[in-house]
């Protein structure tokens, strides 16, 4: 099925302590730059029908509020690490207002911790005011959430494997230090690739800004955004003029579309 024109809008892309970090007062955190303000890392993907965001991190309400979003038929997670699904509650204002459940789509692996942190939304005996959710299962097979096609894609967060996704021509991917070969087949092509670029130094679950640079290179992506930002990586405008062509850092509240 071919996608129909997007609209993405960068609800977060920092990491999972955001930035500024709480308690540090190095030169980003204390930064008055509002690009150096990263709440934790999320899109918001709209078509002319269909809205859905990938994960709900701990700052979705205000990230809801922000972007003044008041239609949302569905959540996609790429993984289940608490910076990615900690908002799932707040779903309920969405529910509540359309009469809906939220569809959500997730690994088996994301549901078993949703199912844990969240035991009151999936028990039998419903508590008056908790959001009503509807579990779709995901895998690598490619799928539709309304009319906007979704094809996962398999990266690894050390020993975690984690999902990234391809919307049309645009790509988002977070939490990753490697992917395999049959993986990057499924990104080329993409006209935009978004990727986590953590910091400078080296770390065991993510990867680097150089790492990340050299990955879009091999991928031959002519536009790409890095997200997953921590306050270690720098000033956004200080390391955006160090980039090469075609490569810029991701900010909060910045918005990309897709005919």
């Amino acid at each position: 099925m071919q996608c129909p024109p997007l609209k993405i809008t960068f609800l977060g892309t920092g990491t999972s302590s955001g930035v500024p970090m709480v308690a540090c007062d190095c030169k980003v955190c204390v930064s008055a730059d509002a690009k150096d303000k990263r709440l934790r890392s999320s899109i918001l993907v709209e078509s002319s029908t269909t809205s859905f965001v990938v994960d709900t991190t701990p700052d979705f309400r205000y990230q809801m509020l922000r972007e003044q979003v008041k239609k949302l038929d569905a959540v996609l997670y790429t993984h289940p690490h608490k910076d990615h699904i900690a908002g799932l509650d707040d779903v309920k204002a969405f529910t509540f207002l359309s009469g809906n459940p939220m569809e959500i789509f997730a690994n088996e692996l994301t549901q078993e911790s949703l199912k844990r942190e969240f035991y009151y939304i999936f028990t039998d005996k419903k508590y008056p005011g908790i959001p009503e959710v509807n579990l779709n299962t995901i895998d690598l097979t490619p799928f539709l959430i309304g009319d906007i096609p979704v094809i996962p894609i398999l990266v690894w967060h050390l020993h975690m494997p984690v999902l990234g996704f391809r919307f049309g021509d645009f790509t988002y991917i977070t939490d990753a230090n490697r992917m395999e070969e049959a993986e990057k087949e499924k990104i080329k092509g993409s006209k935009t690739l978004v990727l986590n670029a953590l910091r400078h130094k080296k770390h065991l679950s993510h990867f680097t800004l150089n790492e990340a640079t050299a990955l879009v290179q091999e991928l031959n992506v002519s536009q790409a955004y890095f997200t997953h930002i921590s306050h270690q990586l720098g000033k956004h405008q200080e390391i955006n003029k160090e980039l090469p062509t075609g490569i810029e850092l991701a900010y909060d509240g910045m918005q990309l579309s897709f005919d």
